[in-house]
């Protein structure tokens, strides 16, 4: 299905247990999470997590079907794309908005 809720479909490479680990450790760290799954060619997917106190961050696997499987057995649900629930959610640092700035000057 759509929104990760399939389990019972066959992975053609195995999930790394750092991957799941690494998102269970957000959802607890942050008092849960949801995820938004991004496709980003051949470097695979990369799992945006955003934690119920609106810090977030993101990880990356290497396909949409082993982030969607890591995020399924993290216990952490899967968003279908970018609503405005989850954006205003959303509360970046004060650090991330300085480095964002850096990079937009610098070019």
């Amino acid at each position: 299905m759509a929104d990760g809720s399939d389990t019972t479909m066959t992975l053609s490479r195995p999930v790394p247990g750092s991957l799941i680990s690494g998102i269970k450790s957000f959802a607890e760290d942050h008092g849960g999470a949801k995820a938004v799954i991004e496709y980003v060619g051949r470097r695979g997917a990369r799992i945006v997590l955003v934690g119920e106190d609106g810090v977030w961050g993101d990880q990356m696997a290497e396909g949409t079907d082993i982030a969607r499987s890591a995020c399924v057995q993290a216990g952490v649900t899967i968003e279908n794309g970018w609503e405005r629930e989850l954006l205003e959610q959303m509360r970046p640092s004060n650090d991330l908005w300085r480095s964002m700035g850096r990079r937009v000057l610098s070019r």
